[in-house]
């Protein structure tokens, strides 16, 4: 049975019991204030629904992550990467990545980062919490993406381009500067070819807990001006 969410407590249901068909709906309702959804990524569980639905909350098994040590870059990659083909930055404009991750696109219909949800993740980023990387050329956003970075690890949101292999790009950069800073996983949510095509795998839920666990409150080193 489905676990409908109360406004006044912020409490999710243990994560084994999210649902098998669909896989991983965990919980609905409650609201998308930026304490709910901290502590929805701290228990393991993400935000997803479409305009007009009541607000699903997702716990996929298995679930998607990237180690940073298994980021793989392919040759046409790791070509424009050498080359610096394009400019990156972090936290340089939170508010474009996300309305461009929010905009229509050929393959899907309509989009799930409402008005609703960008107003939220904006809130996140004010408090430090949501990061975006911005990809330029010359001087114009071709791409990006955004997410969560808490303790050692970053939660993946949302990504765009619009040149070519510009969120690749983007994301074989924010993978770098994430080893570095000391982050052992990549949250990636649920499988797509694209993030596999980087090296993305998937984990038992469990063991993707265990990663919460013993990681969400450990120090990172990484710095988001540049």
């Amino acid at each position: 049975m489905l676990t409908w969410l109360q406004r006044n407590t912020f409490d999710f249901p243990p994560l084994a019991k999210a649902l098998s068909d669909p896989n991983g709906l965990l919980a609905a309702g409650g609201d998308l204030s930026a304490d709910r959804l901290i502590q929805a990524y701290r228990h393991g569980c993400f935000p997803w629904f479409s305009e007009g639905q009541p607000i699903l909350w997702w716990s996929p098994d298995p679930r998607t992550v990237l180690f940073p040590d298994e980021l793989h870059v392919s040759r046409s990659l790791g070509k424009l990467l050498r080359k610096q083909r394009y400019a990156v930055t972090f936290d340089k404009d939170f508010a474009a990545v996300i309305e461009a991750c929010a905009a229509p696109r050929d393959y899907a219909d309509g989009t799930w980062i409402t008005e609703a949800m960008q107003t939220a993740y904006l809130e996140l980023h004010r408090r430090g919490f949501a990061h975006s990387v911005e990809v330029w050329d010359q001087g114009k956003l071709v791409g990006g993406l955004y997410g969560l970075a808490m303790g050692q690890l970053f939660f993946g949101e949302s990504m765009f381009s619009r040149a070519d292999n510009a969120s690749k790009f983007g994301f074989a950069t924010l993978v770098q500067h994430l080893k570095e800073a000391g982050f052992v996983l990549i949250d990636c949510q649920m499988p797509t070819e694209h993030l596999h095509s980087l090296g993305a795998r998937s984990i038992p839920r469990t063991e993707f807990a265990g990663y919460l666990q013993a990681h969400l409150d450990l120090p990172n080193h990484a710095t988001w001006v540049c």
